[in-house]
């Protein structure tokens, strides 16, 4: 990209009403521009940050049997009733509107009832199952407080896995391999080092979820975690027995503020039973299919990686999610410095290698 023909610019200050850090960098060098309070539009680098991302979790997901889709953002509110989550009471943060023939829809909050719905039509036997789908997609969210950037927006990219068993033994199978999945995405964003599997609250169908949790300052979540055994607790769920029942030692936890990157949740069949989700098995009896979803924050993970990486001279990306590989500027005004640069630009590009080009005439400190 050559910066002469780029409409992007930085900004020396961040919006005085932003004041969250993953925001005000990212709005600064030209990587978001904020629209609205937890409201953010991805300019070109942003989006090009969050692209690389999706692809490293695209590749993992793809590698432990995943299929790609692409759900609808409108959702219809019966499939929801079924559930008893489209209550404002049961859930406080959807988006709702009405068709012009009055019929209500929410925006997509999440998308466990529509694919569990949308299931239905394709399986039908033991033989159709296992199944494993995910998609990336934008959520809409009606947080009551946006103050913390890109962290917790009220629009934001978000994968969703979801897994389709047969049997409560071969869902967690799968259930540890995202696990392992989750660990090898997070080592090649650089933040295994940094980020915790960590025991949250469940459903009513379980006593614990899992979430990821990096470990960031500007977290909104308080964990406890042991280092050595690469675990944590967060606090929502933290007592004595806990600790003793996950084998702990309470004086080894270290209290610290993180931000949730990834969760996994073990529906058993709770999804599939009130949506009529079930299938034939070897003695020809029905079954309802074990549902397993798993998400990770890709925009949350651009404003975590932001943040973490940051020096005091600005935003600083890993190799495996940089806009762009290579930076080349121009100094000075010299007929053959530019065309030497115009040169490299040109040999770097036909190789394939994302080159920023700043070719503009302007002070080095500008640049």
């Amino acid at each position: 990209m050559r910066r002469s023909e780029s409409f992007l610019k930085t900004r020396k200050q961040a919006p005085a009403d932003e004041q969250a850090k993953n925001a005000q960098l990212l709005i600064r060098a030209g990587y978001i521009h904020k629209d609205a309070a937890g409201v953010y539009v991805l300019l070109p680098l942003g989006l090009r940050v969050v692209e690389n991302i999706k692809q490293i979790v695209r590749q993992e997901m793809n590698a432990i049997g995943g299929e790609e889709l692409l759900m609808t953002t409108l959702q219809r509110q019966e499939l929801w009733a079924k559930t008893e989550r489209w209550e404002d009471k049961a859930v406080d943060i959807w988006f709702k509107s009405k068709l012009k023939n009055d019929t209500e829809v929410g925006l997509a909050w999440s998308h466990e009832e529509p694919i569990a719905d949308m299931m239905r039509e394709f399986v039908a036997s033991y033989r159709d199952l296992p199944a494993y789908a995910y998609q990336f997609q934008n959520k809409l969210r009606n947080e009551l407080r946006a103050k913390s950037g890109i962290l917790r927006a009220r629009e934001f990219i978000m994968k969703d896995l979801y897994s389709f068993s047969r049997s409560q033994e071969e869902h967690q199978r799968f259930y540890d391999s995202v696990i392992a999945a989750y660990h090898r995405i997070f080592r090649r964003l650089g933040l295994d080092g940094i980020t915790y599997l960590t025991y949250a609250s469940g459903q009513p169908f379980t006593q614990f979820s899992h979430e990821f949790q990096t470990i960031l300052p500007a977290g909104e979540d308080i964990i406890y975690l042991d280092k050595a055994q690469k675990m944590a607790i967060n606090q929502e769920v933290m007592s004595d027995g806990v600790v003793k029942q996950l084998k702990l030692d309470s004086a080894k936890l270290e209290k610290v503020s993180a931000a949730e990157v990834g969760n996994i949740f073990d529906f058993g069949t709770a999804k599939s039973q009130p949506l009529g989700l079930s299938f034939t098995d070897e003695q020809g009896q029905q079954q309802p299919v074990v549902l397993g979803s798993y998400g990770i924050g890709i925009t949350r993970l651009m404003g975590v990686m932001a943040e973490h990486f940051a020096d005091e001279q600005g935003l600083v990306w890993p190799a495996a999610v940089a806009p762009y590989k290579v930076y080349l500027a121009v100094l000075g005004d010299s007929p053959k410095v530019k065309a030497g640069a115009d040169k490299i630009y040109q040999l770097l590009t036909d190789a394939g290698v994302g080159v920023i080009y700043d070719d503009r005439d302007e002070r080095a400190g500008a640049k």
